[in-house]
């Protein structure tokens, strides 16, 4: 069985059921309250988003995460089936499927049957075990069996859209990308940082605001923020690195 490598967190894929409005409920709640600041608050100014990363960039150089993948192909794999699904889950029905089928020729070798049967456990398996497939296929006929390097490109295979292609795009080709999640989305939001109704706006509003040396790991220290500081009922701000610059209104310290 080959090795599974730990690679630097990927955000969970696109949830195609939730649309822009829900998404935003989603992510701005907290305790039933809107999450978003007021839009009179002030503006972040670059010297504060400046110290906002470094001091991310000082506690986690290299962040990493839980979604384990050995090659781009595996990476676009795993990517697609986290929607609605948790790194733990997905990793669990990978280790086996990747040890087996790690490339597009050896996936659609394996057929969407047996697909299904090693992504059972995780949520919405059988459309996404046709759209593992369907890219698979899609990768030998359009690409040569080879991940492809642009966005446009990405957003043709099954199963992925923006958010999967800026995730392969930073990990796999070392783009700087802002792959914009709920925890993403919501940081941007509650703190002030990028607020925007919709995904693109704060991934739009991100790519702005922050300065260019810290983009290649920014969507990595937002995630890990918003998934384990700034969480979405019961935000940690006790423990928050970035408390101080934070617009939110209700902060609990």
């Amino acid at each position: 069985m080959p090795k599974i490598t730990r690679r630097v967190a990927a955000p969970a894929a696109e949830t195609p059921a939730k649309t822009p409005k829900s998404l935003a409920a989603n992510a701005t709640q907290t305790g039933g309250k809107p999450a978003r600041p007021p839009k009179r608050l002030r503006r972040w100014t670059s010297d504060e988003v400046r110290e906002a990363f470094t001091r991310f960039a000082r506690a986690n150089p290299e962040p990493k995460g839980e979604l384990e993948h050995l090659n781009p192909f595996t990476l676009l794999v795993a990517v697609v089936l986290s929607a609605q699904a948790t790194d733990a889950g997905v990793n669990k029905a990978t280790r086996s499927l990747f040890a087996i089928a790690d490339t597009p020729a050896k996936m659609l070798a394996l057929g969407e049957e047996r697909v299904r049967e090693h992504i059972r456990t995780i949520g919405l398996f059988r459309t996404k075990a046709k759209n593992v497939i369907a890219l698979s296929q899609k990768l030998i006929t359009d690409f040569g069996g080879q991940v492809p390097g642009t966005r446009a490109e990405l957003e043709t295979l099954p199963g992925a859209g923006r958010k999967t292609a800026n995730v392969v795009l930073n990990m796999a080709f070392g783009q700087p990308t802002m792959a914009v999640d709920t925890h993403v989305f919501r940081v941007g939001n509650r703190t002030g940082l990028a607020p925007g109704d919709t995904p693109l706006a704060v991934e739009l509003g991100l790519e702005k605001a922050i300065p260019p040396q810290f983009m290649q790991h920014a969507h990595h220290w937002l995630i890990l923020h918003g998934r384990y500081t700034c969480l979405a009922r019961k935000p940690r701000c006790e423990v928050c690195l970035i408390v101080d610059l934070c617009r939110w209104p209700e902060k609990t310290v």
